[in-house]
């Protein structure tokens, strides 16, 4: 049916310019025939998006939503314009080469973008799942936009220089060294982000510490070319994936699923304060009720070091605060110039960092208030009122 209205509009347009005419008559026609394409498409899809929003899942109204229907709507002109060129113009369509060029050069620019946005809205509909949001995955989807955008470049290029894809990727693999060199940073930082996301070593929300990058804080985002990270001071640093990989940097991530967060600190006692415990002492001590379970023989020397020990073993035991399924102990270190070292090991179930913090601090106030009881001293170095009391 098109091929008969260019010799239809011959036969009855004539004389000077008649061509003009005509020509002029169907590329009108093909600017109305895109207009009529794009709404009637526009129509058609926001049915589709009714649909959609309908549906009981939600991972349709993530991928499938007004942008993307825009995008798809915007396409539309394109096509009918180049399904129409061949058929109004016929063997005349070399005269509107250009404008097939130009529609060609729009249909892979939308297509494109169409693409892209979908890989978006994939992108943000792993974000909208708790189960996937974690994954540091911003990187490789970065990978896949990439991917296709350069994919519609070559297509580009080849029909604007009328040749074939394959010379144009023939002559970007005889100039691979330059092009390694010029995209250096985001080849080794697509790398470093599989690298990352793969082996699980990094996600959002992730608490890492990195000394060599002077990071310590949140992960915000992971994506192909940077990792930015909120210092607990709420400054931003931002490095490349790499400089992760090539390095070392610690997530307490595990630490903080595990359910314990590790207490490893010692007291230093005065040596001159280790002794003997004397009767009276351990009668107090048993009326307190601290040595109940402690399998202290009152008749043999006991020494104050040995019942402490013994006493904040078991009272760690008791206390709801430590989780009981790691390992959690009292021991004693080397001497040292500073007093003997007496070390608590234990692990907090709360592993919440301000919790976590009081918590300790009320287990460790309850252990110096009680190391006078047991005839100890804490050491401490002399400072400037000692020497004046000398």
């Amino acid at each position: 049916m098109l091929e008969e209205i260019r010799p239809y509009l011959n036969e009855h347009i004539t004389g000077t310019g008649n061509a003009l005419i005509i020509n002029t008559v169907l590329l009108a026609g093909i600017a109305i025939g895109s207009v009529v394409a794009y709404y009637l498409s526009k129509y058609m899809l926001k049915v589709v998006e009714y649909i959609v929003h309908k549906s009981p899942t939600t991972w349709d109204d993530d991928l499938i939503n007004d942008r993307l229907m825009r995008a798809i709507a915007q396409l539309s002109p394109a096509m009918a314009v180049h399904w129409l060129i061949p058929g109004l113009f016929g063997e005349t369509a070399s005269s509107v080469d250009w404008l097939s060029a130009i529609t060609s050069l729009y249909i892979v620019w939308a297509a494109v973008r169409i693409v892209t946005i979908f890989i978006d809205n994939l992108y943000q509909a792993f974000l909208h799942r708790p189960g996937l949001k974690g994954y540091a995955v911003k990187g490789i989807f970065q990978m896949f936009k990439l991917i296709v955008i350069g994919v519609g470049v070559i297509i580009g290029l080849s029909i604007l220089i009328g040749k074939s894809p394959t010379v144009i990727l023939t002559a970007l693999g005889a100039s691979a060294a330059v092009l390694m060199l010029v995209f250096q940073d985001t080849i080794l930082g697509l790398v470093a982000s599989v690298q990352l996301t793969a082996n699980k070593m990094l996600s959002r929300g992730d608490w890492i510490e990195s000394a060599a990058n002077n990071l310590d804080g949140e992960v915000l985002e992971v994506t192909l070319t940077s990792v930015k990270v909120r210092n607990w001071d709420n400054s931003v640093s931002t490095i490349p994936p790499y400089s992760l990989i090539k390095g070392s940097f610690r997530n307490y991530q595990p630490m903080s699923l595990s359910g314990g967060r590790q207490v490893k600190r010692p007291i230093y006692i005065d040596v001159n304060s280790v002794r003997f415990c004397t009767p009276e002492e351990l009668d107090e001590l048993e009326r307190l009720g601290w040595l109940e379970g402690l399998g202290i023989d009152k008749a043999s020397k006991v020494v104050n070091m040995q019942l402490l020990r013994r006493y904040l073993d078991a009272w760690l035991e008791q206390n709801q605060v430590v989780n009981h399924s790691m390992t959690y102990m009292v021991r004693q270190l080397a001497p040292t110039p500073n007093g003997l070292p007496l070390e608590l090991y234990f692990y907090i179930s709360d592993t919440r960092f301000k919790n976590f913090e009081t918590l300790a601090a009320d287990i460790f106030d309850h252990v110096y208030a009680v190391i006078g009881t047991f005839g100890l001293r804490i050491f401490q170095t002399p400072a400037g009122s000692d020497f004046r009391r000398l």
